[in-house]
């Protein structure tokens, strides 16, 4: 049985028809992707394009079709099957059709297991792991009610009660503190046996765990690659886990264990994170753990730049972060101790104002650097030799862009395709074509531009991050478009920074961007975009529409209205400019 539609579009009329088109009539869908489809929510789309001139009935209802003959419609589905057929009708009177079935089913409740058996085991953190004394590991098991659940024939796990979420019984859970010499951690992976009306049943963890010996060397590690980085925890998202930052290759590590292919490392007492094992050379054993006493400080000026110069023993891992009222440069440098007695500052810096230190924890060492200006132009972090150096950017001379160079990257490319378009379009196109306006711009105003693409070829995220750190722009803007489940709701525009000290690049083109008209989707920040991750140079991703939503991907389709978003960006970084120069008011 042909189901009803839901939503507003229910009674919406029929577009105008151009009396002088004649295109061919097609029909295009592109959500869902199959004629089958079995969903667990009542609320569903039908998304695609057809003619210009074309009509959309679905289950001989009448839809709206956008001017770029794009169609966004939503459904709601009964329990069970649904049908909905899909019909295109040109104004010669030809057409075209497609029928969808959605199968809706309400998620089930989980129930318990019924049989003396055990459902699953999961352990926490996920993956093989290599452990130290005093580690936590988490069980959770499902089995029977009423049972016995024991690790390693020594580990009673507790069954929860029902209560408040906990709406099922069966549920084992415990948490196990790892020993020294600790009998049941042997490399392999750990029996789970229930006990339950006089059977037994026994299942083994996904995983292995293996005990590091703390009577043996320390592990260390060296980072390799051009850009490591370190992870706060083992969280992931579409992004990836949340950076601590990114280090110098050559920096020692402390290791501590291991979580599948993550490397622990623990940077002081009481701080931890995870580096991929790719990013790790192991160093023999026997080699010293990461410390050092702090040398010699230097704080001077070149002809383009700031530093700040800390000698050190041994390349040590560090982090910065950017502060804002006042503008401070803070750099933790962990394994350090202060053996630091006078700081030589000379008078030919020009952005740093004061530099000094504290030692925050026995092996924190905190450089405090402050800035002569509100604005953070940006700052780098390497080694020479084992002198760590804090590089420091001077803001513009002047306001207006004549003597800036630029970075514009249009996002995705080549076999990276991005989101997709009611109408087909896919957001690597459309990215480039609104860098190579934002380009045509800035070099209007006399900016020198640099591209990250001018075709469609792939980029990897990683390389435009290494090579416009070669490159050095004065700041660097993110093309992409956005995209959303729902095509009919959700649209508009939106900015994105991670670092606190860039967010006024993002706010004032965020403005500007709005002056178009387009919805606000939100200025967001801690954003953990590979190209908002350098701290070299202030950077900005712009999500200019959703793609997915018909009226946006119109809006973006018309070569006047990507002329005049890049005009608005434009703009924004005319006000960062002028706000942020050298001769704005510097700080009191």
């Amino acid at each position: 049985m042909k189901k009803r539609l839901g939503g507003s579009l229910l009674l919406a009329a029929l577009f105008v028809l151009q009396s002088h088109a004649q295109e061919k009539n097609f029909l295009r869908l592109t959500q869902p992707g199959r004629q089958q489809n079995s969903v667990t929510t009542a609320r569903q789309f039908l998304v695609g394009s057809t003619c210009k001139s074309c009509q959309v009935f679905v289950n001989d209802e009448p839809q709206k079709v956008y001017p770029t003959g794009a169609f966004a419609i939503e459904l709601a589905l009964e329990e069970g099957a649904n049908e909905f057929v899909v019909k295109s009708l040109g104004p010669d009177g030809d057409s075209a059709q497609r029928t969808v079935y959605f199968t809706f089913n309400e998620p089930q409740e989980p129930v318990p297991v019924s049989s003396v058996n055990i459902a699953y085991v999961q352990t926490f953190p996920e993956g093989n792991l290599l452990l130290a004394p005093g580690d936590l590991i988490r069980f959770r098991v499902k089995a029977i009610p009423g049972g016995t659940v024991t690790v390693g024939g020594q580990f009673k796990l507790m069954e929860l009660p029902v209560s408040g979420a906990q709406t099922m019984p069966g549920i084992y859970q415990g948490t196990y503190t790892v020993q020294c010499d600790d009998p049941m951690i042997t490399g392999r992976s750990l029996p789970v046996t229930l006990e339950a009306e006089g059977t037994e049943v026994r299942r083994n963890t996904a995983y292995t765990f293996m005990l590091r010996d703390p009577q043996v060397q320390p592990m260390v590690g060296k980072t390799t690659g051009d850009n490591p980085f370190l992870k706060y925890g083992l969280g992931e998202d579409r992004l990836g886990g949340a950076r601590v930052g990114s280090l110098d290759t050559g920096v020692y590590l402390n290791i501590n264990g291991k979580v599948g292919s993550d490397y622990r490392v623990k940077l002081s007492k009481n701080f931890t994170a995870y580096i991929p094992q790719e990013q790790v050379v192991m160093q023999a054993p026997g080699t010293f753990p990461p410390s050092s006493l702090s040398n010699s400080w230097r704080v001077w000026g070149d002809e383009q730049f700031d530093y700040v110069t800390v000698a050190l023993t041994q390349k040590l891992p560090y982090r910065t972060t950017q502060q804002t009222d006042p503008s401070r440069i803070v750099l933790d440098i962990y394994g350090a101790t202060a053996n630091t007695n006078w700081i030589t500052q000379l008078e030919n810096t020009q952005e740093i104002k004061n530099a000094y230190y504290e030692q925050v924890e026995d092996d924190i060492l905190r450089v405090i650097v402050e800035l002569k200006h509100k604005q953070h132009w940006g700052h780098q972090v390497y080694y020479n030799n084992n002198t760590l150096t804090l590089k420091v950017k001077r803001p513009p001379s002047q306001p207006g862009l004549g003597n800036l160079t630029i970075a514009v990257d249009a996002g995705h490319g080549g076999r990276n395709l991005g989101a997709q378009g009611p109408t087909g379009v896919y957001e690597k196109e459309m990215a480039l074509a609104v860098a190579v306006a934002l380009q045509r711009a800035l070099q209007a105003e006399g900016a020198r531009v640099l591209m990250t693409r001018v075709n469609d070829s792939y980029v990897d995220n990683n390389y435009r991050v290494v090579s416009y750190r070669d490159k050095d722009p004065d700041l660097l803007v993110s093309i992409h478009l956005n995209s959303s489940s729902d095509p009919v709701r959700i649209q508009g525009t939106s900015t994105y920074y991670k670092h606190i000290g860039f967010r006024p690049l993002s706010q004032y083109i965020y403005k500007h961007m709005l002056e178009l008209g387009l919805k606000e989707f939100g200025n967001v920040g801690s954003f953990n975009f590979a190209l908002n991750s350098p701290t070299e140079y202030p950077n900005v991703l712009v999500e200019t529409l959703f793609l997915s939503n018909p009226e946006d991907e119109m809006k973006v389709l018309d070569a006047d209205f990507r002329q005049q978003m890049a005009g608005k960006i434009v703009l924004g970084i005319k006000d960062f400019v002028a706000a942020g120069y050298a001769g704005a008011e510097e700080q009191q």
